[in-house]
C-alpha cells in the first residue's frame, strides 16, 4: 500500500511505443505549439498596438488570447519534452502545478466566454446602452471576475485532489496531469469530495451554459429584425465567431467529462484530451481573424510594420 506522501513522480500515457513515432508526435506538437504561440501573439501584440482595438469586444479578446496561450503552454511542452527524451515522468509537484494552471486557465476561459456572449448581446440588443453597460472600468471588472472565478475554482479542486490517498500506483492515462485521471488512483471514499466538487463545477458551467444559450438567441432575433441584408451580415459575422468558439470548447470539454465509462478507453480519452486541450488554443484565433477586417487590417499592418524595420 503506498499513499500519495510516498509518490514523487507520476507517469503519463505515451502517446507511442516506437522512437520513430515518439518523435512524430514531437514534431507534430511542435507545428501546433508555435502555431499557436505565433497566431495567439500576433493578436495579443495588433490589439495591443493599433488603437482602433481598443474596444470592449477586442479588450476580451486579448485576454482569450492570454488564457489561450497559457492553457496550451502548461500542457502541451511537457508532453513534448517526454516524447523527445523517452520518458513518461513527472514529479509530484509539477503534476499539482498542470493541475492547477490547467484548471484555472480552463475555468477562466470559459468564464469570459459568457462575459464575450454579453458583450455581444448588449451590441446587438441593446446598441444604445453599450458605452454605459460596458465602459472601461465594467470590462476591467468583468475580466478580472472571469480571471478570478478561475483561480478559486483551481485552489479549491487542486488541493482537494491532492489531499486525498493514493495507492493504486501512479500511472495516470493521460498525456498530463487531469483530475479524473489521478482519482482513478485513490484508495479511500474521501475521493467524493472531488466528486462533490466537481458536481458544483458543472451545475456553475450549466449555468454559464444557459446564460450563453439565452443571449444568443435573443441576438438572433434581434438580428432577424434587422431590415438591411448588410446590416444582418454584419451582426453576423461579429457573433459566429464567438459561437463557433464556445461551441468547439464545450462539445470536447463535456465529451472529455461526461462520456459514458462503457465508451472509455486510453486511446479515445487520449484522442478527446487532444481535441479539448490542444486544439482551441492553436484554431482560436484562426476563427476569430477569419471574418473579422478590422483585425485583419490591424494584423497586415503589424506585420507591415515588422518586415519594414527589419530592412
Amino acid at each position: 500500500m503506498s499513499n500519495s506522501s510516498s509518490i514523487t513522480e507520476f507517469l503519463l500515457l505515451a502517446f507511442a511505443d516506437t522512437r520513430e513515432l515518439q518523435l512524430l508526435h514531437f514534431w507534430l506538437f511542435l507545428g501546433i505549439y508555435l502555431a499557436a504561440l505565433l497566431a495567439n501573439g500576433l493578436i495579443i501584440t495588433a490589439i495591443a498596438c493599433d488603437h482602433h482595438l481598443h474596444t470592449p469586444m477586442y479588450f476580451f479578446l486579448l485576454n482569450l488570447s492570454l488564457l489561450d496561450l497559457g492553457s496550451i503552454s502548461t500542457t502541451v511542452p511537457k508532453a513534448m519534452a517526454n516524447s523527445l527524451w523517452d520518458t513518461r515522468a513527472i514529479s509530484y509537484t509539477g503534476c499539482a502545478a498542470q493541475v492547477f494552471f490547467f484548471f484555472f486557465l480552463i475555468s477562466a476561459e470559459y468564464s469570459l466566454l459568457t462575459v464575450m456572449a454579453y458583450d455581444r448581446y448588449v451590441a446587438i440588443c441593446q446598441p444604445l446602452h453599450y458605452g454605459t453597460l460596458l465602459g472601461s472600468r465594467a470590462c476591467v471588472h468583468m475580466a478580472a471576475a472571469a480571471w478570478g472565478s478561475g483561480f478559486l475554482n483551481a485552489v479549491l479542486h487542486t488541493a482537494n485532489t491532492f489531499s486525498i490517498p493514493l495507492c493504486q500506483g501512479n500511472a495516470l492515462d493521460q498525456f498530463f496531469c487531469e483530475i479524473p485521471q489521478i482519482l482513478k488512483l485513490s484508495c479511500s471514499d474521501t475521493y467524493l469530495r472531488e466528486v462533490g466538487l466537481i458536481v458544483f463545477s458543472v451545475c456553475l458551467f450549466l449555468g454559464c451554459f444557459v446564460f450563453i444559450v439565452l443571449s444568443y438567441v435573443q441576438i438572433f432575433r434581434a438580428v432577424l429584425r434587422i431590415p438591411s441584408e448588410q446590416g444582418r451580415h454584419k451582426a453576423f459575422s461579429m457573433c459566429l465567431p464567438h459561437l463557433a468558439v464556445v461551441s468547439l470548447f464545450i462539445s470536447t470539454g463535456i465529451f472529455a467529462y461526461l462520456k459514458p465509462p462503457s465508451i472509455s478507453s486510453p486511446s479515445l480519452d487520449l484522442v478527446v484530451a487532444v481535441l479539448y486541450s490542444v486544439v482551441p488554443p492553436a484554431v482560436n484565433p484562426l476563427i476569430y481573424s477569419m471574418r473579422n477586417q478590422e483585425l485583419k487590417e490591424a494584423l497586415r499592418k503589424l506585420i507591415q510594420w515588422t518586415l519594414h524595420h527589419q530592412q
